[in-house]
């Protein structure tokens, strides 16, 4: 049977399960189909290419269907969902945040972004906010997955490890009592807050864009203006 560049990455995500990310070799994944290694490059030119596509079945094929923001739909809830659906995703696959943030978006996520940008723009956004916006969230959410995934490679999350932790916190109350009340950097409650302030972050962005159209002021901060030569 011809070797097809799908059952190729199917197989590599398969491998990216079972072994991680650095132990995912060409070698490896051509010895679990049953080829050579160099029968890999008829369909791939290097192992970044077939990284890049890994992801983007990860984040496009397999992440949520998200259609254009509706008339009338709340922004802020039709992105959230996006980001936390993008966690579950990522969070299905072993080392996909490692993998996700050393490659390159495909036609399918550039595609995804631009909508999103078109969307938000709809709604009042400058652009350029709006690419703020998806950029820091882009970046929380891929922070966020990889500290879990490190917890999990690393045996870490049950109750007694993060009591054990917060006692090591006990010279520092300030610490200590926001380990508490979070529980922990990598909870629930710890992502729900942090996609929380980007969003109102956006909002207040929002705001302030349409005062200026209105003629009520201006907001700026760094970046706002190219730097005079």
């Amino acid at each position: 049977m011809a070797l097809e560049r799908d059952k190729i990455v199917e197989t590599a995500l398969r491998l990216l399960d079972e072994v991680g990310l650095e132990k995912l070799t060409l070698r490896r994944l051509a010895a679990e189909l049953g080829v050579q290694a160099p029968a890999l490059y008829w369909h791939f030119k290097n192992k970044q290419e077939l990284l890049d596509e890994m992801t983007e079945v990860i984040a496009v094929q397999k992440g949520p269907r998200l259609g254009p923001l509706a008339e009338g739909e709340s922004w802020e809830a039709w992105l959230a969902e996006w980001v936390k659906e993008q966690r579950r995703v990522l969070n299905s696959h072993r080392d996909s945040a490692r993998l996700t943030a050393g490659t390159h978006p495909g036609e399918g996520m550039l595609a995804t972004v631009e909508m999103i940008l078109g969307s938000l723009t709809r709604v009042g956004f400058d652009v350029v906010d709006a690419m703020w916006g998806v950029t820091a969230l882009s970046s929380f959410l891929g922070g966020f997955v990889l500290e879990e995934q490190a917890d999990r490679e690393r045996g870490v999350g049950d109750w007694s490890q993060f009591q054990e932790a917060v006692e090591i916190l006990a010279p520092y109350p300030h610490l200590c009592e926001a380990m508490i009340r979070i529980g922990g950097p990598q909870s629930e409650g710890a992502f729900e807050h942090g996609l929380t302030l980007i969003l109102e972050g956006m909002r207040a962005r929002l705001a302030a864009s349409s005062g200026r159209q209105e003629g009520h002021g201006d907001l700026e901060v760094e970046g706002d203006r190219p730097a005079a030569g």
